[in-house]
């Protein structure tokens, strides 16, 4: 389990990596500069879910950076439900509150942690062996454990369990969505998003129209009354209140309804999406080489901008773009 700690920390470190081809984004007809974007005053030293590390190991949640220190032996693992998560590679948990530093609650788990959801009194924690976990928060007694199968290697975009009411749906390392009932204590439902061996852990998770929307990094699915795929080579997904919005790694913008059926794409050869935002009536895409751009959200109108970002971590924070020590908006 600590090598699959350590690979993960590593594609996390290589996250701007080359591609594989030499070829980049060139775009013919850049607009301007963008306007938004300038020197931050936090540098991202890393990121988990819904939250960023920063200079002298803080966390930025929301826009702020908090009062609490992540020690140098732990890995942040996110931010849920008001609470700051890290562990160490043995699997000790600790959990902050974020508005007051003073509560602290520590769980040895024995086991390397790969992520983790709060929501009340409940703990949910998906560990490297893919094994799952609730844990009650103000005994620590274990409600239930779940096993899954052991991945080999995947990706570093790890989602935490989602705890909705009474229903925990962890999306898996071996690309599964489990859904499980936290008060009978049993599993309701196993959906397989994708059966590849390697890079197969889901990462992304919504609901949209009813539907759970799964991705990896191979396949996107739909379930609702029926179970739906597409195959695509996914590197971002985002979605608004109607539709799910598709970077592929060949530089390729989709926008699918629920039913993951087409409404329209759009190419940008070679470019490598860093991520997107959508905002009001538009989509934003950033991309590796330094480029922000605007589209219309039916992918009918697109401009590029250039963007004043260099290499680093990039963290999404509701309308803001941050990479390394700089930020570009989208308001």
């Amino acid at each position: 389990m600590k090598i699959l700690y350590i690979a993960i920390i590593t594609s996390m470190l290589f996250a701007f990596s080359a591609c594989s081809s030499k070829e980049v984004f060139k775009p013919t007809d850049v607009k301007d500069d963008w306007e938004f974007c300038g020197g931050s005053d936090v540098t991202i030293e890393g990121v988990a879910a819904d939250a960023a590390l920063v200079e002298d190991r803080k966390v930025m949640v929301k826009g702020r950076v908090v009062d609490i220190t992540i020690p140098e032996d732990q890995k942040l693992l996110g931010y849920s439900d008001g609470w700051i998560m890290s562990a160490d590679i043995d699997g000790n948990l600790t959990i902050a509150y974020a508005t007051d530093s003073k509560m602290v609650e520590k769980f040895s788990l024995k086991r390397t942690i790969a992520t983790a959801g709060i929501k009340d009194d409940l703990l949910a924690v998906l560990f490297s062996n893919n094994e799952m976990a609730l844990y009650s928060i103000a005994d620590k007694s274990l409600l239930l454990k779940e096993q899954g199968n052991a991945p080999i290697v995947v990706n570093s975009k790890i989602i935490k369990p989602f705890i909705r009411d009474d229903l925990v749906i962890f999306s898996t390392l071996d690309g599964k969505v489990v859904i499980i009932n936290s008060q009978t204590k049993k599993k309701l439902r196993t959906v397989i998003v994708s059966s590849e061996e390697h890079f197969n852990n889901v990462i992304y998770f919504n609901l949209l129209d009813n539907k759970i929307i799964a991705a990896t990094g191979n396949k996107l699915l739909s379930l609702g009354q029926k179970e739906i795929r597409s195959d695509l080579d996914i590197r971002n997904v985002v979605s608004d209140s109607k539709n799910i919005f598709i970077a592929t790694k060949q530089g390729e913008i989709i926008s699918l309804n629920s039913d993951l059926q087409k409404n329209a794409s759009v190419k940008f050869p070679f470019a490598h999406f860093l991520g997107m935002i959508v905002h009001n009536d538009k989509l934003y895409a950033l991309e590796k080489e330094g480029y922000i751009i605007e589209l219309s959200k039916d992918l009918l109108e697109h401009a590029v901008y250039d963007a004043c970002i260099d290499e680093g971590y990039v963290y999404i924070d509701g309308k803001i773009f941050f990479v390394d020590d700089e930020y570009i908006s989208v308001e």
